[in-house]
């Protein structure tokens, strides 16, 4: 277990902005950063001058294989006009730049800065699927790598042990898919804005007009059984199953808890911030538990002095669907086993006792890595200061909401605890 800790100085969010994510090959990284950038510095009510801004850190994963550049932290910081301050780039695969936002938190909390810039950004359109899959790889340990495991074949091995030990099935993973596509076309910033039903609907209209047969799809989950729409992909994940590549960035400003209202009437705080590692799946103890989720978890609830029955809602790194249903077992959301009972019933949905990824989550907003982390940041912050239109939470008094942040085949894990005051 954790040791309990406690920031030395409290922080809070004053302000943060989001790129849209999706394919953008006219756009490069710069431009993607300068769009959250910009979307950042009008969020901030009271209004910023850039130059009050004490450092930057910014994750990126590897664009220095996505696009052939590397050193992502001075490159930000002149393009928003910050150097010669100090800029330093985080990377820890797709938790880049939840470690980005928790070397700012520290920064703060030590004493040393007042105001910090943390975000992220990738830029993966520019390279083919196969390209892709080999730059994802490099987050997997050597010898993960070495016996020819991707990302999908992790997860569906993860899955399939799952499927074996619990008793579920396919069509729980369809349960988690349908309810991001339910959340998706409510986020203007999501990559994939349908859902499941839009996507059969659009595909029986193509049929008809094309004169071909039309399959008898009687609803959402006859659709993702049809091998020839939602193919396999490493059984037994299939297409519907995986996040996609993406391109997009996301920001956040940091402020010192004594400053943060000359900000904001509406500071957003740090409850609790966790971090854990894990080893790779041939050492793990268990196929069908995360140690670095369950280890920064209880750091995270230990600095806020809560557990798992205090969150109201989280965005969590759903991958692939099976690893939000991992996920949500291992943040004490529900006992482990029963997850995918509890999503059966709809604890997830938007207007279930817990919803989880109520943007979209990385399967349809979109996953670019190392801007992921704080976009999910990004969308906790939005909901808990009442600004999210037709997604936000439906309950009263939201106050406290977190984000979980898995890198690589589970090496790096990032737990984070918001707050409304």
């Amino acid at each position: 277990m954790p040791k309990k800790r406690k920031l030395a100085r409290g922080v809070a969010i004053a302000g943060a902005g989001m790129s849209k994510f999706g394919m953008f090959p006219d756009k490069n990284s710069k431009d993607l950063f300068a769009e959250a950038f910009g979307e950042m510095l009008t969020s901030v009510d009271k209004g910023l001058d850039p130059k009050d801004i004490d450092a930057l850190y910014v994750g990126n994963f590897t664009n220095d294989f996505f696009v052939h550049q590397a050193h992502w932290g001075p490159i930000i910081s002149d393009l928003i006009g910050l150097t010669p301050k100090p800029a330093t780039r985080t990377e820890g695969a797709c938790a880049s730049s939840a470690l980005a936002f928790r070397e700012g938190v520290f920064a703060i909390a030590s004493g040393f800065y007042d105001i910090v810039l943390v975000g992220g950004v990738e830029q993966m359109s520019k390279r083919t699927t196969e390209e892709v899959a080999e730059g994802l790889a490099l987050a997997t340990v050597p010898y993960e790598g070495e016996a020819g495991f991707t990302f999908p074949g992790v997860f569906g091995a993860l899955a399939t042990a799952y499927f074996a030990k619990y008793g579920a099935g396919r069509e729980d993973l369809m349960n988690i898919t349908v309810k991001s596509h339910n959340n998706a076309p409510l986020n203007p910033k999501a990559q994939f804005p349908l859902t499941i039903r839009d996507i059969m609907d659009a595909r029986r209209k193509k049929l008809e007009q094309r004169g071909l047969p039309v399959p008898d799809w009687s609803d959402e989950k006859s659709f993702l059984s049809d091998p020839t729409v939602n193919p396999p992909v490493a059984w037994p994940l299939h297409l519907y199953d995986c996040c996609p590549i993406s391109d997009g960035a996301s920001c956040i400003l940091l402020v010192a808890e004594e400053l943060v209202r000359n900000f904001t009437d509406e500071p957003i705080f740090v409850a609790g911030i966790g971090q854990g590692s894990g080893r790779g799946l041939h050492a793990s103890e268990s196929l069908t538990s995360f140690e670095a989720t369950r280890y920064a978890a209880q750091e995270a609830y230990g600095m806020a002095g809560i557990d798992a029955d205090a969150i109201q809602f989280a965005e969590v790194h759903d991958c692939f669907s099976m690893a939000e249903l991992i996920h949500v077992e291992d943040l004490g959301f529900f006992p482990q086993g029963q997850g995918y009972r509890a999503i059966a019933e709809g604890a997830t949905a938007l207007n279930g006792p817990i919803p989880i990824n109520t943007s979209g989550g990385l399967k349809c907003k979109g996953h670019p890595v190392g801007a992921t982390g704080t976009s999910q940041l990004f969308e906790i912050w939005t909901q808990l200061r009442g600004k999210a239109g037709k997604r936000q939470v439906p309950k009263d008094n939201l106050r406290i909401g977190a984000a979980h942040n898995l890198g690589g085949t589970g090496g790096t894990c990032t737990f984070t605890i918001l707050e409304r005051r």
